[in-house]
């Protein structure tokens, strides 16, 4: 599995007073397997990015090629490119619609056709694999759930898609500190076991440093910096200038290195701050 985007573009309201260029000639390449962190301010072009990886939108010009196929030349098959890629949007318990958990998480399988033994192993499938018990949870109303639970459900519907590539927008907004834990615990779990392609937004610089194998960062609708998180992240002034601030772990670096000459000041994330202040220590 594989993804290729060539000089995609998009515009709202084209030929409008409001026309606005939202993609302009996007174009990059996600290996199998890899999780890509998606970043860039409000309007930058990430969620209209994410909607044509889905099929959801359809660029004005620009091509799309999910494992080899293009998407975006009207030939494809879309219902089958959605079950290969799973998008997941932005608070997407406000979604949940049916009396059970079990069949909220059953509906994307039973569209596609499946027997209920099919069914049944996915959903089951789907549901461990977010973090919940099957058993104890099924008959439930998703709406008795915490929101974090509900978060999971969500997930959990489109994860018994089987996709080969998920996507999902802010997967962590709105949650407490301990959900937010929980549901970052869950991607890593989803990603390991079934080996997918993983792209994820998020506005917190936290979780793209310490989750992404490699880091788009995307400003008036372009790609600006396309790199590993080390490599995306040492360019402290630049994000500045984009309104796009360092891990928390790099900044407090940073400020301490400032005043004390010789500590090293590029660790991503906390564990590896820890561990540079205890080997500066000693």
């Amino acid at each position: 599995m594989s993804i290729k985007v060539r000089n995609l573009r998009y515009v709202y309201n084209a030929g409008m007073p409001g026309e606005t260029v939202a993609l302009d000639d996007v174009s990059f390449d996600v290996p199998d397997g890899i999780v890509l962190g998606v970043i860039g301010h409000t309007g930058s072009g990430k969620s209209t990015l994410l909607q044509h990886l889905n099929g959801l939108l359809k660029p004005e010009s620009g091509e799309i090629y999910i494992d080899g196929e293009c998407i975006t030349d009207g030939k494809a098959r879309m219902t089958e490119m959605r079950r290969r890629v799973g998008l997941v949007f932005q608070y997407p318990e406000y979604q949940l619609f049916e009396e059970t958990v079990s069949k909220d998480v059953a509906f994307g399988p039973k569209n596609l056709g499946l027997d209920e033994e099919e069914t049944e192993k996915r959903v089951r499938m789907a549901i461990e694999l977010v973090g919940l018990d099957y058993d104890e949870i099924k008959d439930k109303s998703p709406f008795d759930l915490s929101g974090g639970m509900k978060r999971r459900v969500a997930i959990a519907g489109v994860i018994a898609m089987e996709p080969k590539v998920l996507i999902l927008d802010e997967p962590t907004a709105g949650l407490d500190p301990s959900a937010h834990r929980d549901i970052l615990s869950m991607i890593r779990r989803i990603h390991d076991e079934m080996g997918i392609i993983l792209i994820f937004v998020s506005h917190n610089m936290g979780d793209v440093a310490s989750m992404s194998d490699r880091v788009l960062v995307m400003s008036g609708g372009r790609i600006v910096l396309d790199g590993s998180p080390e490599e995306v992240f040492s360019h402290a002034e630049e994000l500045d200038e984009m309104g796009l601030a360092l891990p928390p772990a790099r900044q407090i670096m940073m400020d301490i290195a400032g005043r004390v000459p010789g500590l090293k000041s590029d660790a991503l994330t906390i564990e590896e701050a820890a561990s540079d202040i205890r080997g500066f220590i000693r």
